[in-house]
């Protein structure tokens, strides 16, 4: 009966979102209730959604503080140098501007927001390819996939619900991810390189004029992005130190991610903006990105909290794991990693990471597979799920791009295929699925 319940529960939130009928945030709270209510459990459910946000909290906080971070860091005017330096380097040669295009993309993609990755990127290289009649999809392609490889960060959402759902914190998860993540962004440039040397051979090198490039590209970038009154580039190298430094300390885990993105965030708004008004403008501009990843974390509290609580989630495990191949079970973890590809394409992240993957993580229990073994490899299918039409910021890479969304998907789906194959396989011999 519990397991009824449960998967009647997960297809009606899974329903309500797809449709449109309800907000991810809604329905991920109300739903489990409702049934938590049909179930008999009315009088139990205040403990166990208790119990269940205060798990997540931690990664909530860390979540936010990350996003604000990254955000300082790109108003202050971070990449800016490198923007110029790549702008410099690549000149006319097609094959340095594609390679250029996913140094960039992948660098300003740390802070995990696709639509800031995206327009950064784009404003500053779309004049260097219209202006040498180079293929556009080839920029949103690339972007796409850095995009696809930083989107696993625990800031940039998969990761974040991926916890959220699983209870893990980012020690468990992510960290074992990072060289995973290296492998991918490596195959990145691979790609960059091949199609780079395809344009090159096409349109050959051509001599432009470094000034005029750079002067169209900055001005461009400067209207779509921040205003330059918030720039501090006389900053840059303080703000690059403390990025390494943060970056070193999550890598040797000597202290806890909220903490370090709490501690980061304060130095990073205190020397940039001393004077309180344009602090407070920053965490404003943020806080809306912020707010809507944090909000889904924490409300998902609710939704693990009674999906625990119940025994739901346990029910649904012992009923999946009765329809998988016993021979089947050692290999979820990758099955999972490539499962995770079109599911994540043809349904939110919220849908899987909240509906799906407590299920999987569950019945691989069985079979001895840690939860933060098949939270791992529900990540890996994330360059799949940037080319997905559910992603609002794809929408918004094709208006910029100037190109069609049928078109970059068939260009691009097979090197994305390619990050999630390419990952599987540093995943499996690196021991982190």
């Amino acid at each position: 009966m519990l397991s009824i319940l449960g998967f009647s529960m997960i297809a009606v939130f899974m329903y309500l979102i797809m449709s449109k009928r309800l907000s991810a945030l809604v329905a991920i709270m109300l739903v489990p209730i409702i049934f938590g209510v049909i179930g008999g459990f009315f009088t139990e459910l205040g403990p166990m959604m208790q119990e269940g946000v205060e798990g997540i909290a931690s990664t909530a906080i860390m979540i936010l503080f990350a996003i604000l971070y990254f955000g300082i860091m790109i108003d202050s005017g971070l990449f800016d140098p490198l923007i110029s330096k790549i702008l410099k380097i690549v000149k006319g040669d097609p094959l340095k501007i594609v390679v250029g295009t996913a140094i960039l993309s992948m660098t300003v993609a740390l802070d995990g927001d696709g639509t800031t990755t995206y327009i950064i990127t784009v404003s500053a290289l779309l004049p260097l390819y219209k202006r040498l009649g180079m293929n556009k999809i080839i920029l949103a392609t690339v972007a796409m996939l850095s995009m696809g490889v930083m989107n696993m960060t625990p800031w940039g959402g998969a990761s974040a619900m991926a916890m959220a759902s699983l209870n893990l914190d980012a020690s468990e998860l992510f960290l074992p991810m990072i060289p995973v993540m290296g492998f991918g962004l490596i195959w990145v440039l691979v790609v960059a390189f091949i199609l780079g040397k395809g344009e090159r051979k096409r349109l050959g090198v051509v001599e432009i004029q470094h000034d005029h490039t750079n002067s169209a590209a900055n001005s461009e970038l400067a209207a779509t992005t921040v205003s330059r009154d918030y720039r501090r580039p006389k900053l840059v190298w303080f703000n690059f130190i403390l990025t390494i430094v943060l970056m070193a300390s999550l890598i040797i885990d000597f202290m806890s991610l909220t903490i370090l993105f709490m501690i980061a965030f304060a130095i990073a708004l205190l020397v940039n903006y001393p004077d309180l008004k344009d602090q407070q403008d920053r965490i404003a501009v943020h806080s809306k990105n912020a707010l809507a990843v944090v909000s889904i974390v924490i409300a998902a509290g609710i939704f693990t909290g009674i999906m625990s609580g119940t025994k739901m989630i346990d029910a649904m495990a012992l009923t999946l794991v009765s329809l998988i191949p016993e021979s089947f079970g050692p290999f979820l973890p990758v099955i999972v990693a490539y499962a995770s590809a079109p599911f994540t394409f043809f349904m939110s992240n919220n849908a899987f990471y909240f509906g799906v993957l407590p299920i999987i993580a569950q019945a691989a229990d069985a079979y001895g597979i840690s939860a933060a073994e098949i939270g791992r490899a529900s990540l890996i299918g994330q360059p799949i799920h940037v080319l997905s039409p559910l992603v609002a910021a794809a929408h918004l890479l094709i208006g910029l791009v100037g190109t069609d969304f049928g078109d970059l998907q068939r260009f691009a789906v097979k090197w994305a295929l390619g990050t999630v194959t390419v990952m599987t396989i540093a995943a499996i011999i690196l021991g982190v699925i």
